[in-house]
């Protein structure tokens, strides 16, 4: 006679929940059709603004109106925000469900309501001042981090800062001089074109110095290193947050920001006034060039008039800028590089706006510089 034997069935999954975990959203339970019918879906849908990251590790089972659930979540959290810890199967779910939703309808011939647009232009400045304070937050870290370095010297990389040094300062220094010379170039020739209506050609010399010393030097050299070496951060980092190498180091009890964040930083506040050196002297070089080849001022005559009509706070005001634009460029660059989630699109879409953020804040300390130097009068 045969016995059966009933083993006990396991208990079943649980409706979806949601745990606000800091910026992070995390999801658990089970998400189908089932789960989505007693949900408030608009309010779940809140829930997601404002977050960086929604967590579906703790999904256990997800059909095809959860996976447009998820969608809808992560559409709703804003961009650059990545649904991670996902099974290989339900990642392809999402995959395919985002693939083939029908694109918004396009309201043609319609204007925006007016709170439409106080609606998004106020979603825009909520997240704006999110990222800021995000940012200041990081900038608070990074500071905290390099004030305990005479504390706790060993914690210096140095072998990694003087690697990015390198890569940061002096593979930049052929593009920065050959800039600066041109810049040199353009404003002798646009200088002695106009000055050479009053007779004044001899004024160049104090054109070339001021601009290139006090401003055009230094900026530009800024915006270079922006382009080159701050995408260079965020590419590098955000390609270890995708391999997951950022979390293996947290795993492993390491600091990222005093591992990855802090070398760039200092390596960038050393190597960024050296090649705002590099770029005065280049830029007063082809203007000197210039001014000899158009105006017939030799070099004897433009050292001559360099020396005894340009202050030495033309060269200072340029070079107190340079640590404060390195500042910004690195914790730009790095902030956007631990930003990215797991995908090749938020790589791309963060690098891109680590260079156009990071040129917009140097154009406004420098600014703000301008008007702080004309107030005390330098």
């Amino acid at each position: 006679m045969r016995k059966t034997v009933h083993q006990p069935s396991a208990p079943p999954a649980q409706p979806v929940r949601f745990i606000l975990e800091g910026p992070r959203l995390a999801l658990s339970g089970r998400l189908d059709i089932a789960a989505l019918e007693g949900l408030d879906r608009p309010r779940s849908l809140r829930m997601a603004e404002g977050c960086r990251g929604i967590d579906v590790a703790g999904l256990e089972r997800v059909d095809t109106a959860g996976a447009w659930f998820l969608v809808a979540l992560q559409q709703r959290a804003g961009e650059g925000v990545a649904i991670t810890g996902a099974a290989p199967g339900t990642a392809q779910l999402i995959e395919t469900v985002r693939r083939n939703l029908a694109p918004p309808a396009a309201a043609k011939g319609r204007a925006t309501p007016l709170l439409d647009r106080l609606e998004a232009f106020g979603r825009k400045s909520d997240r704006a001042g999110r990222k800021a304070l995000s940012l200041v937050s990081f900038l608070g870290q990074v500071v905290a981090a390099i004030a305990m370095l005479p504390v706790r010297p060993r914690r210096l990389r140095l072998t990694a800062m003087v690697h990015h040094c390198q890569e940061a300062g002096l593979a930049a220094v052929p593009i920065v001089a050959l800039m600066a010379f041109l810049i040199g170039v353009v404003l002798a020739f646009q200088g002695a074109t106009q000055l050479r209506q009053f007779g004044a050609e001899v004024f160049v010399v104090d054109l070339i110095a001021i601009s290139v010393l006090r401003e055009l030097g230094i900026l530009l050299t800024a915006i270079i290193v922006a382009g080159r070496s701050g995408s260079a951060f965020t590419a590098a980092i955000g390609a270890m947050k995708m391999r997951e190498e950022v979390d293996a180091l947290k795993t492993l009890g390491l600091d990222p920001i005093e591992i990855l964040v802090v070398p760039r930083v200092l390596a960038l506040i050393v190597m960024l006034p050296v090649l705002g050196f590099i770029a005065d002297v280049s830029g007063l070089i082809g203007g000197a060039l210039m001014s000899w080849i158009e105006l017939g001022v030799s070099p004897a005559v433009f050292q001559s008039r360099l020396v005894t009509n340009t202050d030495v706070w033309h060269f200072g005001v340029g070079m107190i800028k340079a640590p404060f634009f390195a500042l910004i460029i690195a914790i730009i660059g790095c902030y956007e590089g631990l930003s990215v989630g797991g995908d090749t699109d938020s790589l791309g879409r963060l690098t891109s706006t680590s260079v156009v953020l990071s040129i917009f804040m140097v154009i406004v300390m420098d600014a703000l510089f301008s008007i702080f130097f004309a107030v005390v009068g330098v």
